[in-house]
């Protein structure tokens, strides 16, 4: 089964179980239906000449370069090489991912679904189209290049370039400028963030949105940058602002701790293209340059250099930081994962991205999963209208009037937007956080990438050789203590449906003995198992709360400070 947006609805996500395709009635609903696949023809097959791309040649002097993917391989971030200054607008190049199969696979479309950083997708036929699509566009619709260049400067922050008509000539396809006037909408003036956090509220210095440089686009919400030629992260989400202004909040009134990373430098305002309004665009923090441990892990091991004292030191300061945020700043952190953890000039490890939106299922604990896919489930518009409205109603149970968090606009709640993390009381998010921290401290002692062989959302330059919870490398003791912070972990889809290069293929059969449609059934059986296992948690979960006898701790985790104590054990023997 090739890899699409679309598959995540009928695969990836819990919503598989229940999955109806978006023109189809959302009135009734079958579980397990076959379907089947149309064959292709000629006018949509690749040996037909017309349908081959003519060149992937990049221009001699390239106008524009293409950084990363984001959205599945729909979105594209690119920035114009011509300006001498080039301002964090981010403008993203946006294409459908619902094209004729000539075109998905010379453009390497599925390659690019999960194809995500700066060394990998330039290379790809998608990054090199963009180019020179954008190459002949911006010197066919504008007079001059200082003509695009103001153009590109009076547009709203977050807008997008729309490719319209994809075709293998680049002078066929249109690109379309998607203004962002909504999202400069929902933006907040300072005087607006002040009257909610109060007007004591330790702001940092204000700068303006034109005094930053691009240098890269790193991720989807951060740009590498110079600020009077001192590089720096610009924090910013162009999907909306209520997950960045909760983060701002966060990181200004969290105890600072050093495997944290600091209180931001300088908050950026914008003027805004409607009225006078100067908005809070974002925010700029200190640039780790080492990267994180997501790719240096797996590349220290590859070269021998991933020594035992510095496992030990990182795991340490990690649990350490863990229990500082709950301690001293009564806060939970529920994005505990490889990408989120960089390593400073010294090698220590600092902790990063406190928007506070959790992870996915492979690293999270399944009584946060348990409450996620209820959510999923109840909010997603590919679930039947009869089968939504009862997962809703078993959210609103778990959190009351959820409904105005997961509106668009910032309200300051006390406590974020994570709808399964606001639901647990604070000991069950202990027992949360140590879950991740074990899969974590696998992954440091494995020397992997991730928990994952094959994650389906994104492949690493080093892609992990076993998967969780196998151990190889791991000592024994530590093993011992991964497997207590793990309790209660569950199978995972990866166990029966993997990524195989840019396809989703069943482990047990293969590949040439199975369809797209076993995959998908095979994939709703097993999330249809997972939601019934969810909802039976949750019922035992109530339940024993109104007799007053719930553990919230159910699976018998260690906590964070005893998870630390062992640690300095085994650092100790170590030493």
């Amino acid at each position: 089964m090739e890899l699409s947006t679309r598959a995540i609805g009928e695969v990836v996500h819990p919503t598989a179980a229940f999955y109806l395709p978006p023109s189809e009635s959302r009135e009734s609903f079958t579980p397990f239906t076959s379907e089947r696949t149309p064959g292709s023809s000629w006018e949509n097959s690749f040996m037909n000449p017309k349908n081959r791309i003519d060149s992937l040649e990049l221009p001699q002097n390239p106008l524009w370069r293409v950084d990363g993917c984001a959205g599945l391989g729909t979105q594209y971030y690119v920035i114009p090489l011509f300006f001498r200054r080039i301002p964090p607008i981010r403008m993203d190049v946006f294409v459908s991912d619902f094209q004729p199969s000539f075109i998905r696979e010379q453009l390497e479309l599925d390659r690019a679904f999960h194809t995500k950083d700066s060394a990998r997708l330039p290379r790809l036929a998608i990054a090199k189209h963009i180019v020179r699509i954008l190459q002949c566009w911006t010197t066919t619709e504008f007079r001059d290049l200082e003509s695009f260049e103001i153009f590109y400067k009076s547009v709203p922050f977050g807008s997008r370039l729309v490719l319209e008509g994809m075709s293998l000539d680049t002078s066929q396809v249109r690109v379309r400028v998607g203004l962002n006037h909504n999202l400069e909408r929902r933006l907040l003036p300072l005087s607006r963030l002040a009257h909610l956090w109060g007007s004591n509220f330790p702001f940092p210095q204000v700068i303006d949105f034109f005094d930053l440089h691009v240098v890269s686009v790193l991720h989807d919400s951060v740009c590498l940058v110079k600020f009077r030629e001192q590089l720096c992260i610009f924090k910013a989400l162009t999907s909306g602002a209520k997950y960045l202004y909760h983060e701002l909040k966060t990181l200004c009134t969290i105890e600072p701790h050093a495997n944290i990373i600091q209180r931001p430098m300088h908050i950026v305002t914008k003027r805004c293209n409607f009225g006078t309004k100067r908005a809070v665009a974002g925010f700029t923090t200190f640039y780790h340059l080492k990267g994180t441990l997501r790719d240096i892990l797996p590349h220290l091991r590859a070269h021998d250099k991933l020594r035992r004292v510095d496992q030990l030191k990182w795991s340490v300061q990690l649990t350490n930081a863990l229990e500082h945020l709950k301690t001293r700043s009564g806060t939970y952190y529920p994005d505990l994962r490889l990408d989120n953890i960089v390593l400073s000039e010294n090698s220590d490890v600092i902790m990063v991205d406190f928007e506070q939106r959790g992870v996915w299922c492979e690293f999270a604990a399944p009584e946060v999963n348990a409450i996620e896919y209820i959510r999923l489930i109840a909010t997603d518009e590919c679930v039947p209208d009869s089968i939504s409205e009862k997962y809703r109603k078993i959210l609103h149970d778990l959190v009351p009037g959820f409904e105005t968090l997961e509106d668009e606009r910032y309200t300051n709640p006390e406590h974020g937007f994570n709808l399964p993390w606001i639901a647990l009381s604070a000991v069950e998010q202990e027992a949360a956080e140590v879950y991740m921290l074990g899969r974590v401290l696998w992954c440091i002692f494995e020397g992997v990438s991730g928990p994952q062989k094959a994650a389906v959302w994104q492949s690493y330059r080093w892609e992990p050789d076993l998967e969780f919870p196998e151990y190889r490398r791991t000592p024994p003791a530590m093993r011992a203590l991964i497997d207590k912070c793990t309790r209660g972990r569950r199978g995972t889809l990866s166990n029966i449906v993997i990524r195989r290069h840019s396809h989703l293929l069943l482990t047990h059969k293969a590949a040439d003995e199975q369809n797209a449609l076993e995959v998908k059934e095979t994939a709703k059986r097993f999330w249809y198992a997972e939601i019934q296992e969810a909802e039976e948690f949750l019922e035992l979960r109530e339940s024993r709360r109104r007799k007053g006898d719930w553990n919230d701790n159910y699976y018998e985790r260690p906590t964070l400070r005893q998870v630390l104590k062992a640690l300095y054990t085994f650092q100790k023997e170590a030493s």
